[in-house]
């Protein structure tokens, strides 16, 4: 399965076509279908450009996209460092009248648990981020499996041998500890392919958008989401 992370925290400084209105999002979502994406994951953004969790914002990206790739499963993040940030942004999140299918949860944050259980009263699934071996204990010891619908292994931005080895541990914790949820493996900025190609390579799910990096496989900027996922699908097509 090829995740499309459309955009993140990125601005047009960083990537000119990177979607942020409701109506941006919507047409990137159905250029990622179109491109071979199976399902995506969305930062709403607020009137001023900037991530949010408040309902009116989530509810109005959520239903535009829903609008444009209709029976596409659409996920958002929950990062602590949204504001008001901690656990402050809880509030917006239980306010939600329009839900996610699911939601990524960081293991490294400190209200991980709460949130997971947040998202679960309101019927929404998690996707449980991991990005190093203690993340992986906290997860086997602390979180029902049962409210998540898969793992994200998720890479620094590193160099490609670093961020390799790292997730062959995180990925040999997850595997001694019993998991049996579905994995997605993705990288971050210079980690970004070597993660597609490893994913492709052990059968795993992976990711790929501006979210998580702005060059294709050579070097050159993406023009925009589709162009990344279209380099992704052909990178795992040949694995």
């Amino acid at each position: 399965m090829l995740q499309a992370c459309l955009n993140g925290g990125r601005d047009p400084a960083e990537a000119a076509t990177v979607p942020l209105t409701p109506e941006a999002l919507a047409r990137d979502a159905l250029a990622a279908r179109a491109a071979g994406a199976a399902c995506l994951h969305i930062h709403p953004r607020d009137a001023g450009g900037a991530e949010t969790l408040a309902a009116g914002p989530v509810g109005a990206a959520l239903s535009a996209v829903r609008a444009a790739v209709p029976g596409m499963p659409v996920g958002v993040g929950t990062g602590d460092w949204i504001a008001p940030g901690g656990r402050a942004r809880q509030a917006g999140m239980a306010a939600w009248a329009v839900q996610p299918d699911y939601a990524s949860v960081n293991l490294n944050e400190p209200d991980a648990p709460e949130v997971i259980a947040l998202l679960a009263a309101q019927g929404v699934a998690t996707e449980a981020g991991i990005w190093d071996e203690a993340d992986a204990a906290r997860f086997l010891a602390e979180i029902d499996p049962a409210h998540c619908v898969r793992i994200l292994v998720e890479m620094p931005d590193a160099a490609p041998a670093e961020a390799l080895a790292l997730a062959d541990r995180v990925l040999a914790r997850l595997a001694a500890g019993g998991n049996r949820l579905p994995v997605l493996l993705h990288g971050i900025g210079a980690s970004t392919w070597a993660m597609i190609a490893r994913a492709g390579e052990l059968g795993l799910d992976t990711r790929i958008g501006f979210e998580d990096v702005t060059h294709l496989p050579d070097g050159s900027p993406a023009p925009d989401n589709a162009a990344l996922v279209t380099a992704a699908r052909r990178m795992l097509e040949t694995r």
